[in-house]
């Protein structure tokens, strides 16, 4: 049954009025053979892909697009090929492989199935730091436990705030738009334009073209992932090599012609709309440009006897910090043993990347409140008193709903089995139990306002500073803890904003709400397997992975996202913020920047009120702006310059002077790069293994004096003395 409202009561929200269809096919099949098979297969594949790239220095992420496009000829041609044959005809059994034509509902659904293999476990980082750079145990099962939790528990968490945050009309969660347009456009019955390519043929032949070009920078030119040419202009000067390098500097003119470069942090450039981009530049551009660089070359904090850009810890002459020389027997920090090795330092950019995470966390909260107190408000009156339902909610209704209990077991199914194994693998983990609670409860807090900022704006900044910060204070001394801690309270969180986006886009599609709940569900569950027995995998059988003092030059092996997470740590849990930024530490004058994110996005709201005709005012988005190198490290300044390149190039020029190309190919473009790319460097490992070519090509940046410290008197191997 065809069901089809009033346009009047379509959404208020003007993009999801133009973007989302207001009929719904009732009789459209949602779970059928071809979406289990093709579903399980796509989440199974982009789990063993991510995790796979994870560790690489330039780590890849194989979205759900990639998935979305690639199954559409796969599920016409199962279509045409399996048989129709009803089994059990006329019986409560019965069933058919083959239902009939590949419909967009089991393409929704297959999409979730890969939404939860490209969605990474972010828990994987804490086998990796126990296992890998503090050489500790840390057992399978226990390692299964923390992954899945966390996982799961975001599920339960979603369900409380489902009314929220999805039902109301003014919840439009934008980043859906995107799929929901491609649906629309790989579901239309597609002529070849003359003299064109239809969408089918534009990816595959993008595709081959990736796959193939992918073997230069992924083996024979590695140097293609970063092109320093002012380091090879000026190949004695250390100056140069800090302005230069794309790795290790500021990257001015660095770029790279390899699209995992691209893509390794901030997601595809192909994606993004122009006004993102731009607060994206903006706050890349105050970081990288003006505060760091005028911290380091006033020498504060001692800038100058470190790199100027590093996510390594140092000691105070500027040499290596050796954390495990302040690790005692019981995995906590060696008191008597930290004092003699001195207090930990950080590069410039690592601590200022620190501070702009500070300003983030209280701008995000001052944002909403002025910019979207009034839409929170509304929504939340809304919801209680079920007045405002636009068209999307009233079709849903013609669905069973899933019951609110399936999520609170889930939720307390999973609280318990945390807490039961926080208690009994007390060695390994170091939470107490009432840590599990904290980390509980802040998730808790926080998903709805981050929930609202998200749905609203398409932005999410993120909780993994404030859950180190408290943990840091109440549990120092303990780096396995404020990792469990930080892992609870941010993940759980992050995971049910992942749900609830899957929900609104699953309203947006007419899918089945208890259909999305069992693809969901067994689609997280399934991902956390294979992201466990990936990274298991690859930890016993690539030698030295990690560790850039041991592995081959040129190795792409070297973790720089697991790095990051280890040295956070090592700042947070070991040694704790009190020595670092509290009135013990060095940094404590970073503290400042949280006022300062507070009252920048004030000034912003002023300048809107006193001008409210100039439009392009209320685009300044202080969190985005903020929350735009949190990545930094371990991105590097070629990541976004390319990211920025292309972003440009697709979200500006593309779309004002090419429209009609845009809107056909610009999404089955990124799609295809990924596949062809992951693809490639699937077959490069298992055909060559961690093999590399030594020479010219392979050097990375080409900048080695990037890494010098300029402060005189101090000397490290390879760098003048001053």
């Amino acid at each position: 049954m065809e069901v089809d409202l009033p346009e009047q009561e379509n959404s208020p929200v003007k993009q999801v009025a133009l973007t989302v269809d207001t009929t719904d096919d009732t009789s459209l099949p949602a779970v059928t053979f071809r979406m289990w098979v093709l579903g399980i297969v796509c989440c199974v594949l982009l789990s063993f892909l991510n995790q796979f790239f994870w560790y690489r220095t330039e780590p890849l992420s194989i979205t759900g697009i990639s998935a979305q496009v690639a199954v559409v000829p796969l599920g016409h041609l199962m279509a045409k090929t399996i048989s129709t044959r009803v089994f059990f005809k006329d019986s409560l059994l019965e069933f058919s492989l083959n239902p009939g034509p590949f419909n967009v509902k089991e393409h929704v659904l297959i999409t979730i199935f890969a939404n939860a293999g490209a969605n990474s476990v972010y828990a994987t980082h804490i086998m990796s730091a126990v296992k890998l750079f503090y050489h500790r145990k840390f057992t399978f099962l226990v390692a299964f436990i923390v992954m899945m939790t966390t996982q799961v528990l975001g599920f339960g968490i979603a369900g409380l705030f489902r009314q929220f945050l999805v039902e109301p009309a003014e919840m439009w969660w934008p980043s859906n738009l995107v799929q929901v347009s491609l649906y629309n456009a790989l579901h239309e019955k597609e002529k070849r334009p003359k003299g064109g390519l239809t969408r089918t043929q534009f990816f595959v032949i993008a595709m081959i073209c990736s796959f193939g070009y992918y073997i230069f920078p992924g083996y024979l030119f590695p140097m293609l992932t970063s092109l320093s040419w002012v380091c090879w202009v000026f190949p004695n000067s250390i100056l140069a090599h800090q302005l230069g390098s794309g790795m290790k500097g500021l990257g001015l003119g660095a770029f790279a012609l390899d699209w995992s470069t691209a893509v390794s942090y901030l997601g595809s450039p192909l994606a993004s709309p122009w006004f993102a981009t731009a607060n994206v530049a903006a706050g890349y551009v105050m970081l990288m440009y003006i505060v760091g660089p005028i911290a380091y070359w006033l020498n504060i904090y001692k800038a100058k006897t470190f790199p100027i850009y590093s996510n390594k810890l140092f000691t105070f002459a500027g040499t290596i910090y050796k954390v495990e020389d302040i690790v005692n027997s019981n995995f906590q920090l060696d008191h008597d043993a930290y004092s003699r090795n001195g207090q930990l330092y950080l590069s410039i950019m690592f601590a200022m990347s620190y501070g702009i995470g500070f300003a983030c966390l209280t701008a995000t909260l001052t944002h909403c409140f002025l910019f979207h107190g009034r839409e929170v408000w509304e929504s939340i009156r809304s919801s209680r008193s079920n007045k405002k339902v636009d068209i999307h909610a009233k079709l849903m209704k013609s669905y069973r709903q899933v019951p609110q209990w399936w999520f609170i077991c889930i939720l307390v199914v999973n609280f318990v089995l945390v807490t039961i194994a926080c208690v009994y693998y007390q060695p390994q983990l170091q939470l107490p139990w009432w840590g599990v609670l904290a980390a509980f409860g802040i998730s808790l807090i926080y998903t709805l306002p981050i929930g609202i900022l998200q749905a609203t704006t398409g932005q999410q900044p993120g909780l993994n500073v404030i859950t180190e910060y408290i943990i840091g204070y109440a549990y120092p001394g303990r780096p396995v803890a404020n990792m469990c801690f930080k892992v609870y309270g941010y993940i759980s969180m992050t995971q049910a904003m992942t749900f609830l986006q899957d929900f609104k886009l699953g309203h947006y599609m007419k899918i089945p709400p208890r259909s999305m709940f069992m693809a969901q569900v067994l689609g997280t569950i399934l991902s956390t397997i294979v992201y466990l027995g990936t990274g298991w995998w690859l930890m016993s059988d690539i030698p030295h992975l990690c560790d850039p003092s041991l592995l081959p030059k040129g190795s792409q092996w070297t973790c720089p996202m697991d790095t990051v997470f280890y040295d956070a740590s090592v700042i947070w849990g070991l040694i704790g913020p009190q020595r670092i930024f509290g009135n013990l530490g060095v940094y404590s004058s970073i503290n400042w920047f949280f006022l300062v994110g507070a009252i920048v996005p004030v000034f912003v709201w002023l300048a809107h009120r006193k001008f409210p005709n100039q439009k392009w005012i209320r685009l300044i988005n202080m969190p985005v702006m903020l929350s735009a190198t949190s990545m930094m490290p371990p991105a590097t300044a070629t990541n976004y310059t390319t990211w920025l390149a292309l972003a440009f190039i697709s979200g500006f020029f593309m779309f004002r002077y090419r429209q009609d190309w845009w809107k056909r190919y610009n999404y089955v473009l990124s799609g295809a790069l990924d596949a062809g790319l992951a693809f490639m460097g699937v077959i490069l490992f298992f055909c060559l293994g961690a093999t590399t070519i030594d020479w010219w090509g392979s050097n990375l940046d080409g900048c080695p004096l990037a890494s010098c410290p300029t402060a005189k008197g101090v000397s490290i191997d390879g760098c003048p003395v001053h």
